[in-house]
């Protein structure tokens, strides 16, 4: 059966009016087929943007998961080179308070032997002063003197000579520990670069 239908157009100002004879199973068939083909278009237009989202989203993930690795790394390897250098600041200090107290037993020991120095070196001035007093003749007196400045001169000479040896030992013990440690720390220092 069919079925008259009248379509206004709108043609400029005027309207057009046409007029059409439709089988209504022919129309119902022609919005099947095109509600068909829109929406397996449409279906297919998901699936693709589907697609392209969940690889995007995979992308991303494995990006993300790349980027929190080498984080997770990176925090590691800093941690560690702050626990070193934490312990080489720490061995540090502990050579230098070693080497504090080297050298202040050091001092304190060369101070005792200039005040054994200083005070044999005043008994034996005062003795010479005695004697000096006692002679009977100039002869004498220049001969006492002259042994004395001698005695003196040798003295100071040998407790020059002593101090000398005695302060390049003190100073060789006082950088033994900061020696040793520098190469300790060198060593640890080249492990962390590599």
């Amino acid at each position: 059966m069919l079925h008259r239908t009248i379509f206004i157009l709108q043609c400029g100002s005027d309207p057009l009016f046409v007029h059409c004879n439709i089988d209504p199973q022919c129309i119902e068939r022609g919005i099947r087929t095109v509600t068909k083909e829109t929406n397996a278009k449409t279906a297919d237009a998901a699936n693709k943007a589907a697609e392209t989202g969940n690889a995007a989203a995979d992308r991303f993930q494995a990006a993300l998961g790349e980027a929190n690795e080498r984080t997770k790394v990176a925090v590691e390897k800093s941690t560690r080179l702050f626990e070193e250098a934490t312990e080489l600041t720490k061995g540090n200090v502990e050579a230098f308070v070693a080497s504090s107290k080297i050298a202040a037993k050091g001092v304190e020991t060369l101070g005792q032997e200039a005040a054994e120095y200083g005070r044999k070196s005043f008994e034996e001035a005062s003795a010479a002063l005695k004697s000096f007093a006692e002679v009977k003749s100039p002869t004498d007196f220049f001969k006492l003197q002259s042994d004395y400045a001698r005695s003196a001169f040798d003295s100071l000479v040998t407790e020059s000579s002593k101090l000398s040896e005695a302060v390049i030992k003190l100073a060789g013990e006082v950088a033994e520990p900061i020696t040793n440690r520098y190469t300790v720390a060198a060593e640890r220092v080249k492990t962390l670069a590599l």
